[in-house]
């Protein structure tokens, strides 16, 4: 019989993890020939998370916990499950009731007809404004124009992966990390099958996502995934200085032939400071890169967690 890991990112969850367990079981249990563990990676929460999976453990042998000592981050969970997880694919989701589990019979259907990787992507989010849908777009144009590798919108860590790509992805050992990159990075997203789902709002809490969190995942996207920003800050300073030569031959045309000399303090404030700005840039997306660079070459590991199964099972890495 074929086994399934469910693998579940919990990070200040309390509100939302029994109700998400009913939900899961009430699943799970119309999947037939199928067996299934489930694995909730509790990344460091603050809240009540931890004894709220403990008590999932008495009840259920099929629940475990990976329990990371601190908050390694979302990219870090999913990894750290899918390391620990044993079954034949993994199903990756949150723990905010946001990736309805009504959708993993579908999912497991579509691998056993032979899928090895079944997306999901959300056609809808009720919890959202116009203006939150604004910003994803324009953040996913922006980075698909700078990325070589295209990453679809609208497609969350809600996916199912063959053991394959799992063990490929084991091999990875990248500090920044963004599985649904490293995925369209393995196999275009036409070649796989995607389920439209709608996203209902969240059972309780609130994202952990603000601005300044998404601005940052941003940043991390477009430069793991491509250089072009380093040839955009190469084309600035070109353009820097084209636009410095057009201003000196203005100044030199204003002068000698329409006998209008400009100030010069003028000139000299619209030169410095744009050759400045473009300075700045340059710098910043060179910064970027060099920082990713520091990071990476100390090959520290990615996280510290303890492995907990029903019956004080305990095993570090």
């Amino acid at each position: 019989m074929k086994t399934v890991s469910i693998v579940v990112s919990a990070y200040n969850e309390e509100g939302n993890i029994e109700k998400l367990y009913q939900e899961l079981k009430k699943e799970l249990n119309k999947v037939k020939n199928v067996s299934f563990e489930i694995l909730f990676v509790n990344d460091g929460s603050k809240d009540k998370t931890f004894e709220k999976i403990e008590k999932l453990l008495q009840k259920d042998e099929r629940v475990k916990m990976v329990n990371l000592k601190r908050n390694f981050g979302h990219e870090i969970a999913m990894t750290a499950g899918m390391d620990y997880a044993k079954g034949d694919a993994v199903i990756f989701m949150d723990a905010d009731l946001q990736h309805p589990p009504v959708y993993i019979p579908q999912m497991v259907e579509e691998w056993l007809k032979g899928s090895e990787i079944v997306l999901t992507k959300r056609v809808d989010n009720v919890a959202t404004s116009w203006f939150y849908k604004l910003c994803a777009k324009t953040f996913y144009f922006i980075l698909n124009l700078l990325s070589e590798t295209k990453i679809p919108a609208s497609m969350p860590d809600f996916r199912l992966i063959d053991r394959k790509y799992v063990d490929f992805l084991k091999g990875f050992n990248e500090q920044d990390r963004l599985f649904r990159g490293l995925l369209s990075w393995i196999m275009p997203n036409d070649k796989v099958m995607v389920i439209d789902f709608i996203a209902p709002e969240r059972f309780s809490g609130h994202t952990k996502y603000n601005f300044i969190k998404s601005l940052q995942l941003a940043i991390d996207s477009i430069t793991q995934f491509s250089v072009r920003p380093l040839h955009l800050a190469t084309w600035f300073g070109f353009a820097g200085a084209a636009c410095s030569i057009l201003l000196g031959v203005w100044v030199i045309f204003e002068h000698f032939v329409q006998h209008n000399p400009t100030p010069g303090y003028a000139t000299i404030v619209s030169v410095v400071g744009f050759v400045g700005a473009v300075q700045l840039i340059t710098l910043g997306i060179i910064g970027e890169y060099i920082g990713k660079i520091h990071i990476e070459v100390k090959k520290r590991p990615l996280y510290l967690a303890d492995l907990i199964e029903g019956k004080d099972k305990d095993d570090v890495k």
